[in-house]
């Protein structure tokens, strides 16, 4: 397996480029909802007072954002964003990542710019002034390890078309959409102009769907948006059915198959399917001794999977990363890696 470690680890300038293209620095540019997480145990019957569905998430402002905090159990905080998420597990596995996104010029805002720098991820996008207050997500886990979200978006839904540094998104390998931040109108214009960039300069367009509550809110313009400009799709296998409104999930995959070059749809424990052209790779889920707390778990299989296919990785190998560093998220509080996932891959032998 030595030549897939060596193009996994291989020098940026040495991955990617091709004649009148900019010269790849990143495998992976994220777009996506800047959020600090707030994470804390609960029982069914406090999801039921709080008037919350299990394992769903929904929108909420300001005021309810400070009433549900009040009456969480103690928990941690640590910067999230599903693709903010998705940049740190790519920085774990020895990738390069850039990250765009908006929060606000107050203290988790100077917080979360530390954080993200701090993983080595190149985030530059100008404070909000003035205005709304860095987004959060009140996250409440049960024990079997369903997370239920709450999310105050604040700052992280203000994201501009003007917000997409061009020339950061040209000079990565795979540009890589968050769903959530497909509500605002503003956003889906800085979408759709990131996803122009990226296709000017030649390079990949993905789009991960997040969450089923996204799907079903703006499934007609999803459809759209991804025939006319997506390359790559991830999903978790509700999410898609959800997307075509089918009860069978051969049935849906078939219909996504066409829209796209390449898709990945996450099946839970019984692991994933990715399909490419007339390719069908199916991986088994990682085995984990116990399922703590599944948030994060579909940003860092989109971590691992998306970074092997920037560095031209065999999909079974992509796959099995993805389903690599969701194990691990999975077996402990928070939505980012706790160890280095590149190693994790070492040890197992896919690198």
């Amino acid at each position: 397996m030595r030549g897939v470690m060596d193009r996994l680890l291989a020098p940026q300038a040495e991955t990617g480029y091709r004649p009148g293209m900019t010269q790849t620095l990143f495998d992976l540019c994220a777009v996506g909802n800047a959020i600090v997480d707030v994470i804390a145990p609960c029982d069914d019957a406090f999801l039921a007072r709080e008037g919350l569905t299990k394992g769903g998430m929904m929108l909420i402002d300001e005021a309810r954002a400070v009433s549900l905090y009040g009456a969480m159990a103690a928990g941690m905080e640590a910067s999230g964003g599903s693709a903010g998420n998705t940049v740190a597990g790519a920085a774990s596995f020895g990738g390069r990542a850039a990250y765009i996104g908006k929060v606000a010029d107050d203290q988790l805002g100077e917080v979360y710019r530390h954080d993200m720098r701090a993983i080595g991820a190149a985030f530059d996008t100008p404070d909000l002034v003035g205005g709304a207050a860095t987004g959060r997500s009140l996250i409440n886990v049960t024990g079997d390890g369903q997370r239920t979200m709450s999310t105050f978006l604040g700052a992280a839904n203000q994201l501009m078309p003007d917000d997409i540094d061009a020339d950061l998104v040209a000079a990565s390998e795979i540009l890589y959409l968050e769903g959530y931040l497909f509500d605002p109108a503003d956003a889906r214009a800085a979408f759709e102009r990131a996803a122009e960039v990226a296709h000017a300069a030649g390079r990949r367009v993905a789009v991960t769907l997040s969450d089923t509550f996204v799907v079903d809110r703006w499934r007609s313009e999803l459809l759209t948006f991804i025939a006319a400009s997506c390359d790559i799709v991830l999903a978790n296998e509700a999410e898609l059915l959800s997307l075509f409104e089918e009860t069978d999930f051969e049935a849906a995959l078939a219909r996504l198959r066409p829209l796209v070059q390449t898709a990945a749809v996450t099946r839970s424990e019984k692991g994933s399917v990715i399909v490419h052209g007339d390719e069908r790779v199916e991986v088994a889920a990682y085995p984990v001794d116990k399922v703590v707390d599944t948030t994060g778990a579909g940003d860092q299989y989109a971590a691992g999977f998306l970074l092997g296919l920037a560095r031209g990785l065999p999909l079974a190998i992509c796959g099995r990363l993805g389903s690599l560093a969701a194990a691990e998220v999975i077996e402990h509080w928070g939505p980012r890696p706790q160890v280095s996932l590149r190693s994790m891959a070492e040890a197992e032998g896919l690198i």
